[in-house]
């Protein structure tokens, strides 16, 4: 039987879809060491999160009016709106928020090896909440990712301080709304539409944060921050919210949600080096041994 040979513009777009897939776990593990930058002045994480959403607004709303004016695009019904409310609020609001307080206390490394458990906290979420079983598969997953959580925290908690439980704790918290953000979408997005859904979901966690903050914070405190928290405020915005959302969604239309998926694990291990590199932390052989066992589990959850 002859084979068939994929031709040159399949494989510029199958590479494509792998850069754009790599690119989009880097933008997003940079998150963290921008928020540590950030963390050196007087900020707390409520402004610094509403700073965050304030750069990144524009853009998702040019691409909201875009997708709602596009021509053969479904309408919304109350449904999709309600969706659209409680699932921006409990995966881009709350895990935000609950992120950025938690890199208050803990290291960048640490914060990353915990947000990279969500596949393992979905399947836990599935069990809990769908009656769905969990095999042995799965299983054994869950043993590695957290006993490599664990090596990592008790190594932390050893030699930094004792809010290290309280920060992730707030991490943990973090990756427990996102994946239940997860479970919730999977109807809404088909039908609503990727682009769409996340462009609309991520201005209802805008609207939110900006408020809380009104509602916490004298407004022109803003005007009193210095010009290095707003410029790296706007550098997350950009590197590490608004592109990497848009070249993940492009490379999971070009290669497929699994194989994107899967390049994404290289998120924690860029965030280490980056977190060794930029902030001059320590690149322990507690951390690596737990970092590999998270990043195992993780892997034989999702490999095929």
């Amino acid at each position: 039987m002859a084979t068939t040979t994929p031709t040159p513009l399949t494989d510029r777009s199958v590479l494509l879809g792998f850069c754009l897939a790599a690119l989009a776990a880097i933008g997003f593990s940079a998150k963290a060491i921008l928020v540590k930058l950030v963390y050196v002045e007087p900020v707390d994480a409520v402004t610094l999160l509403a700073l965050r959403m304030l750069f990144a607004t524009p853009f998702f709303l040019l691409v909201a009016l875009r997708q709602i004016g596009r021509a053969g695009a479904t309408p919304l019904r109350g449904k999709d709106w309600l969706s659209i409310l409680i699932m921006g609020l409990l995966g881009y609001y709350l895990s935000s928020l609950f992120d950025f307080i938690g890199l208050q206390t803990i290291s960048a490394g640490l914060e990353r090896l915990i947000l990279f458990l969500y596949p393992t906290m979905v399947v836990l979420l599935s069990a809990l909440l769908l009656g769905k079983a969990v095999g042995a598969k799965e299983a054994f997953a869950l043993v590695l990712s957290y006993a490599g959580i664990g090596v990592v925290f008790m190594h932390e908690a050893h030699i930094d301080s004792p809010q290290v439980l309280k920060g992730a704790g707030f991490v943990f918290a973090s990756t427990l709304t996102y994946s239940a953000y997860l479970i919730g979408t999977g109807e809404a997005v088909a039908r609503i539409g990727v682009a769409r859904f996340t462009a609309l979901a991520m201005l209802v966690a805008c609207t939110a944060t900006l408020l809380q903050f009104v509602l916490t914070h004298p407004p022109q405190s803003l005007f009193s921050l210095s010009a290095r928290v707003c410029q790296l405020s706007a550098v997350m915005a950009i590197v590490s919210t608004v592109l990497p959302v848009f070249m993940l969604s492009a490379s999971i239309r070009l290669i497929g949600s699994s194989r994107a998926a899967l390049i994404g694990s290289i998120g924690p291990v860029a965030t280490l080096f980056m977190a060794a590199g930029i902030l001059d932390e320590a690149m322990t052989p507690p951390q690596i041994g737990g970092a590999a066992l998270v990043m195992a589990g993780v892997l034989s959850l999702s490999r095929k």
